[in-house]
């Protein structure tokens, strides 16, 4: 097949069971048969918005068997067609799915796509749709057992968002740092759970665009709020940068990858807040803050970190972020 693009629009006249028309637009470039590659492997893309890096996507096509990769997303249009296609290369096809409203997570060709590719990447976006839409639908079970099944999976900014044990929601909008940590049980302080279960980034906590808009306050409120009302085993953050993203490997193994100088943040509170309150600013000393480059070697299977680029030690108080030497 010749490298052109097909854009379908879906009415419901064509579908088994009935559903809205355009519920969602499609569009494939590449190869329409199912690729049938030797071998796929689980990894993890977290990326951070602000652009795609393409290293990682590199690494994460190879993670697929050079398959095919389904991009899953509910704003935008059809830009990864041509990235994948130019600029990454490798793969069988691309196909994207747009979805228009939810009634799309319940469509059998929907999940057909879904169930039979080799990579999923979420996209950017707008996490409170992918929440309020996917989660516990039939796209959030196959998005889990594709998962399961050793599959690699990826996702930029609100698709990042989604992808820790633990996640920021955004059903009220977005927050910053300074009105979060003014008031840690503000309304648009949502910390969910459980939409996707990634072995490796079991009790973590993700966030995008991470020093580009100063999110490491927020970051540190939402570990706070997953602390004090989960308590789970462990709990950490994990923030990347625009142009970055972070490439997680089965074991836990992550490097990262960047085309802005930028890095991933692994971010730790060490002590439980001395104030937690609604309507009163968060007080917590004492989180070590680790920055990741290039060099830096991650394992989150026991958060050890090799020739990490920088550490700092913060507190929270008054509403804001104060920095102290790390200890030795």
């Amino acid at each position: 097949m010749s490298r052109r693009w097909l854009k379908i629009r879906l009415l419901s006249a064509l579908l088994p069971v009935a559903l809205p028309a355009a519920s969602y637009d499609y569009w494939i470039a590449g190869n329409p048969a199912d690729a049938r590659p030797a071998a796929t492997r689980a990894g993890l893309v977290l990326a951070g918005g602000g652009g795609e890096v393409v290293a990682a996507w590199r690494w994460f096509v190879a993670c697929a068997g050079g398959g095919d990769i389904v991009v899953l997303r509910a704003s935008g249009g059809d830009g990864y067609q041509a990235f994948v296609t130019d600029k990454v290369g490798g793969a069988d096809s691309v196909e994207t799915i747009l979805f228009n409203d939810a009634s799309a997570a319940r469509d059998p060709r929907v999940l057909e796509i879904i169930a039979r590719a080799e990579g999923i990447w979420l996209a950017g976006g707008d996490q409170a749709r992918y929440v309020a839409w996917w989660k516990g639908s039939p796209v959030g079970t196959a998005l889990n057992a594709h998962v399961r099944a050793g599959k690699p999976l990826g996702g930029l900014s609100a698709g990042l968002a989604v992808l820790g044990q633990f996640y920021f929601g955004a059903p009220h909008g977005s927050i910053t740092s300074e009105t979060a940590l003014r008031d840690p049980f503000h309304r648009a302080v949502a910390v969910g759970r459980d939409f996707i279960a990634a072995p490796a980034l079991a009790g973590v906590v993700t966030d995008s665009h991470f020093m580009a808009r100063q999110r490491l306050g927020r970051l540190i409120v939402f570990l706070a709020r997953a602390q004090a009302e989960e308590n789970p085993p462990r709990l950490v953050g994990l923030g990347i940068d625009e142009g970055t993203a972070l490439c997680v490997e089965p074991g836990g193994a992550a490097k990262v990858f960047t085309e802005k100088e930028g890095r991933a943040w692994l971010v730790q509170p060490t002590q439980p807040p001395t104030r937690l309150a609604a309507g009163q600013p968060l007080a917590l000393r004492g989180v070590r803050v680790t920055g990741l480059g290039p060099d830096s070697a991650l394992d989150l299977s026991n958060l050890r970190v090799e020739r990490p680029a920088t550490v700092r030690i913060v507190s929270a108080a008054d509403g804001q972020l104060t920095e102290s030497p790390p200890t030795p």
